[in-house]
């Protein structure tokens, strides 16, 4: 029987725009379509995800197939969204970003100084680079409580709110959200046997986690440093 053209809208990037357009899918090819169709939606995700600051990547996923007027089933990956939104900082990455994370990583430094005392970590988009306006510190913290380093932060007189983490084998015992300097910091509290494992990115990759002694000689050997 004769193929059926279809159109199904993809996203394409340019230099200044972040542009949706129809493309006529191969209907001789279900699975080409179906892969175009979540690398669509994980594209039009990533967009969400850097313009509007959404943390969940499943409410992503969903929000994106909603916009493209597609169904939300056989939506991409964790993976797939990640891979697209490092790719879209890549692309869109702009002298504004690069104060930005300028600013971050002079932040996290002064964060990790403060807090030395519960062995902090830095890791996300200070190490890898790639930033947008709702980008943060990361940090991670070991404790024998996160009450503990509530109770240091109150000493020090820095405030801080207190988030519940969502639940799952990675969260931490608890978030704690502070500024420096107007530079939005996340401290993620785990017990100190959590030290031993390895964090995982939403999208299943490893990720990087320095110490502050490591972060400052990560600093000295990037290719602008004086």
């Amino acid at each position: 029987m004769a193929g059926v053209g279809v159109c199904l809208p993809y996203v394409q990037w340019h230099d200044s725009t972040f542009a949706i357009r129809a493309m006529p899918a191969r209907s001789n090819n279900v699975d080409s379509v179906l892969g175009d169709l979540r690398h669509n939606i994980a594209s039009q995700a990533a967009r969400l995800i850097a313009e509007e600051g959404i943390e969940d990547y499943a409410l992503a996923k969903r929000k994106a197939a909603r916009q493209l007027g597609v169904p939300e089933k056989d939506l991409p990956s964790n993976a797939e969204v990640e891979e697209a939104l490092q790719a879209w900082r890549a692309l869109f990455h702009d002298e504004q970003d690069v104060e930005r994370l300028q600013r971050l990583r002079e932040a996290a430094v002064v964060v990790m100084e403060l807090l030395d005392p519960f062995r902090p970590y830095v890791t996300g988009a200070v190490l890898d680079g790639l930033v947008d306006a709702f980008s943060e510190v990361v940090l991670e913290l070991y404790a024998d409580s996160a009450k503990d380093v509530e109770i240091f932060l109150l000493g020090q007189e820095v405030p801080f709110d207190h988030h519940e983490p969502r639940r799952g084998p990675d969260a931490p015992e608890a978030i704690l959200l502070l500024d420096c300097d107007d530079v939005p910091v996340r401290v993620n509290v785990y017990g100190h046997i959590a030290e031993r494992s390895q964090r995982r990115s939403p999208g299943g990759q490893t990720q990087v986690r320095l110490r502050l002694d490591a972060f400052r000689a990560f600093l000295k050997n990037l290719p602008d440093a004086a």
